[in-house]
């Protein structure tokens, strides 16, 4: 994920909050919010090293070494005291991508198997299921991003020869402009159905974009429609003010994560999606975990309570 709605009317609040982020801030693959599509594709890597990863993205690992650094040395072992290196939270990250990675991917596969053949993917980020999943012919996917980003991202699989395997058509664009116009304007037919996915997104957003996106992709959306989003309910205000405290005092020390994010919810999306003519269902993550064969961490650490607070939703329109 990348490329979220900015704070918008939002912007003062998090600025005694103590956020990186402000109305009309910019990024590229590396910084801001761009630096969290690198982070989970990272996580991606490291699951595809397993002897039973619960999912393979085999261009995660090319995006890594693109970019150096950090992101290259812990795939090789090579920066012992990582965040996705420690057994108390960052293991646990990298069985949740494993694990969110092979719900949408499935989801897409359900959705191409009922005949969707129109594929939008919100802030796109280094998503790279347009290269690695089996589409069925007559596919579009779109891809909406930063410029910036899809430049990135198209530069690093050009340059192996990658190609993806249905059309892909890049939407350069800031999910702040006016997106679904954009979308059309790239061939996106709204009389036909689509399948949909935000996925790492929603936290990213405050309250009042979440429902911008929701209400806009529900316009484009025909009878037939599927969509798929994560969903996470906001934690305890003095929690999160807490963790905000912390990471601004450890400074360029810690990666900021807090400072991103927007602990707000419009409504849980299975709500939002069934009040509108979908039919929604919600599997909590910790559930997925336990599906695939993962351990669950406890409730009393920190990756304990952020994987709680997750659902994965999939939701289909009706007539």
């Amino acid at each position: 994920m990348t490329s979220a709605p900015g704070p918008g009317a939002a912007a003062g609040a998090s600025a005694s909050l103590g956020r990186v982020r402000s109305e009309g801030d910019t990024w590229d693959i590396t910084t801001s919010v761009g630096s969290t599509a690198l982070f989970v594709a990272t996580a991606r890597a490291l699951e595809a090293q397993k002897a039973d990863p619960l999912a393979v993205d085999p261009y995660a690992e090319l995006f890594c070494r693109a970019v150096g650094g950090a992101a290259a040395d812990v795939l090789d072992g090579r920066a012992p005291g990582h965040q996705l290196t420690t057994p108390d939270w960052g293991q646990h990250f990298v069985n949740f991508q494993g694990a969110r990675t092979r719900y949408f991917d499935e989801y897409f596969r359900r959705a191409a198997a009922a005949g969707v053949r129109q594929v939008v993917i919100l802030a796109a980020g280094l998503d790279s299921r347009a290269y690695r999943l089996d589409w069925p012919a007559a596919t579009t996917i779109f891809e909406l991003d930063r410029p910036q980003v899809l430049d990135f991202k198209r530069g690093v699989l050009t340059d192996h020869g990658a190609q993806p395997r249905a059309q892909r058509r890049e939407i350069a664009v800031d999910l702040r402009e006016d997106w679904p116009q954009a979308l059309r304007d790239g061939g996106f037919d709204a009389a036909q159905p689509s399948a949909w996915i935000a996925e790492g997104l929603l936290i990213y957003l405050p309250a009042d974009a979440q429902e911008q996106l929701f209400t806009g992709l529900d316009s484009l959306a025909a009878a037939g429609s599927r969509v798929a989003v994560e969903d996470g309910a906001p934690m305890d205000p003095d929690d999160y003010e807490s963790k905000l405290a912390e990471e601004r005092a450890a400074g360029e020390d810690q990666r900021p994560f807090y400072q991103l994010v927007y602990n707000e919810r419009c409504a849980p999306a299975t709500e939002w999606f069934g009040k509108r003519g979908w039919t929604a269902v919600g599997t909590p993550l910790t559930d997925s975990l336990r599906q695939n064969g993962r351990p669950v961490p406890g409730p009393g650490t920190e990756a304990g309570a952020m994987l709680a607070r997750n659902t994965l939703v999939s939701a289909a329109k009706g007539e």
